[in-house]
């Protein structure tokens, strides 16, 4: 069984950037798929990115490509989530979660693929 948690959050202006990680505990992160999501006030968890621990490959919903990167350090058991160019709309509590390694991804968006979930951090993007 692993244990997440993520840290990073904060407050940034617009155009700035964070970095989030997800510290994994219990378990190495090489034997799940993990993702990031993250949920906004009166919004539904929506599923931001993901990589998959067969394969490295990633992926990422429309409205963060080219600005968010999600990497791995299996040496620190270890998940990031690097943002850049941050706007307003991306402010919400972000998630990591970690699903089944041979999920590969796919369905990455769907929080019922995910059984471990961390316990979120804040991310607040404000002038």
């Amino acid at each position: 069984q692993v244990q997440l948690v993520e840290s990073g959050g904060g407050l940034v202006q617009p155009g700035g950037s964070l970095r989030l990680s997800c510290a994994a505990s219990g378990s190495t992160l090489d034997s799940y798929t993990i993702g990031w999501f993250r949920q906004a006030p009166g919004k539904e968890r929506e599923g931001v990115s993901c990589i998959s621990s067969s394969d490295g490959s990633t992926y990422y919903t429309d409205s963060v490509k080219g600005r968010f990167t999600i990497s791995r350090d299996d040496a620190k058991n270890t998940v990031y989530l690097q943002m850049n160019s941050l706007k307003p709309e991306d402010t919400a509590v972000y998630y990591c979660a970690a699903g089944p390694r041979y999920y590969r991804c796919s369905g990455y968006k769907s929080p019922s693929r995910y059984g471990y979930w961390g316990q979120g951090t804040q991310v607040t993007v404000s002038s």
